[in-house]
């Protein structure tokens, strides 16, 4: 059945996100001419603040027509943007100061920041220190783009993939000789993120959990210092943000006894990797700041260009032919032959059927890409956690289906299947919240006609 479009459907698609770009006569006209404006200031994570917040800050002032962009170095970590407005005759300041998730949420509770760049989600005793606003609500949480976690090693090591048990064991201490491991004889060398680092954070929860790291690793504020010490020593084993990758040997990672993920643009996208994560800005609440709300609404729609270019995987939605279809149960394959899989999987607050704030923007990106494709049959298929009842799991994961396809139909689009597969194709084996948050999804399937398959 053919997907109809609404005209009025398109013209809100974007409804949800923060209201549309302001000419630059209106949205900058309380400025002065001849004066320097500081517009906001960013802090918090050094994946966020090394390249990215400055990349989207010059892309949004481009945006706006200025002109003269500098990135200016200040204290170590910390960049200021300047540019200048020809519209009103001024220049204009942005401040990124990149030292750490935590450090963010410390600026924002403090009044001495206006949005906290995090490289994972904010801590309960974070959002607590802020109790004016509820920093979990989509006022709030803005998700800027995907990052995998990369595992590093150096070049010359043979091992292409760890399962998270192996790499637990490894950067705990407990295994210190690659052969242990499946490789050849020689001494692991550990180097991981600081503890002020987002990065250290994710990997902490997604390995380490309540296992000490070794206290022979090296730590590193930099992301890109890490991966160039990594690549440069016989036997190094570290993490880093995806784009920090460089020179050094990327593996492929298991949960559980389902197959390993390399991070790519489809398995980072819809956070089917292992060590995928969502990177964030915080404000406390719907900023009072017009450049702010207007910066973020850049974010969430152009500036996902940005987010591609910088090497992290931006939130748009494309359609990717999957190459591991083999491992998937007879009749999900069947289902999908010759299907494209779309790079957006739909995800749910704890244990329920309500999308999460990152969902409740991918609607509205899902309605863009198809109002483009009308055409094309659209499958939606719902699954659930292992450690759900059997019957509890099939029903909740139809739900899911359901509530996204609820969630088209308000935009005029009515998807050719709704299906729900219980704990078919789990992405991980694990206990806790963590494995039901990555089998609990929607994924988005379209069979394009002929003419648009080709030119996938």
């Amino acid at each position: 059945m053919r997907i109809f479009v609404i005209v009025t459907a398109l013209l809100l698609s974007f409804a949800g996100l923060p209201s549309l770009a302001q000419q630059p006569e209106s949205l900058f006209s309380d400025i002065s001419s001849g004066r320097y404006q500081h517009l906001f200031r960013i802090d918090g994570s050094n994946t966020i603040g090394a390249e990215l917040g400055p990349a989207l800050a010059e892309a949004w002032l481009t945006s706006h027509g200025a002109s003269q962009l500098s990135r200016v170095p200040m204290a170590e970590n910390e960049t200021r943007i300047t540019g200048y407005l020809d519209s009103v005759g001024s220049h204009v300041i942005i401040d990124i100061a990149a030292h750490g998730s935590g450090t963010g949420f410390k600026a924002l509770s403090k009044g001495l920041t206006d949005i906290a760049a995090a490289s994972r989600p904010v801590k309960a005793s974070e959002a607590a220190m802020i109790p004016t606003a509820d920093l979990t609500s989509v006022e709030s949480e803005h998700i800027v783009g995907i990052d995998g976690l990369a595992i590093i090693v150096d070049p010359s090591n043979p091992i292409n993939a760890l399962s998270v048990d192996a790499l637990r064991n490894i950067f705990s201490g407990q295994v210190a000789n690659w052969k242990e491991v499946g490789g050849p004889d020689m001494p692991v060398s550990i180097f991981a993120r600081d503890d002020k680092s987002g990065t250290w954070d994710s990997f902490r929860h997604m390995v380490l959990g309540k296992t000490p790291l070794a206290e022979t690793a090296e730590r590193f504020e930099s992301n890109n210092d890490l991966s160039d010490r990594v690549s440069g020593v016989r036997g190094a084993i570290g993490f880093v943000g995806l784009p920090a990758v460089r020179q050094s040997k990327l593996l492929s990672v298991s949960v559980g006894d389902v197959a390993a993920l390399a991070p790519d643009r489809l398995t980072v996208a819809t956070e089917d990797y292992a060590l995928s994560r969502r990177l964030y800005m915080y404000t406390a609440g719907t900023s009072d700041n017009p450049y702010v709300r207007d910066f973020l609404r850049f974010v969430a729609t152009e500036g996902q260009e940005q987010v591609a270019a910088t090497g992290f995987i931006s939130q748009d939605v494309s359609a990717v032919r999957p190459e591991n279809t083999a491992s998937l149960p007879s009749e999900i394959r069947q289902r999908v032959e010759g299907a494209y899989r779309l790079s957006v999987n739909f995800r749910f607050k704890d244990g329920s059927a309500r999308l999460d704030n990152k969902a409740q923007r991918d609607v509205e990106r899902l309605v863009k890409y198809l109002s483009n494709n009308p055409d094309a049959d659209v499958m939606l298929f719902g699954y659930a956690s292992e450690s759900d009842d059997l019957n509890r799991a099939h029903l909740l994961s139809k739900h899911r289906a359901m509530a996204v396809s609820r969630a088209l139909k308000q935009e005029a689009l009515y998807p050719d299947e709704i299906d729900g597969f219980g704990a078919e194709a789990p992405l991980a084996r694990i206990e806790g919240n963590d494995g039901r948050q990555k089998n609990s999804r929607v994924e988005v399937w379209i069979r394009p006609p002929h003419s648009i398959a080709e030119a996938l």
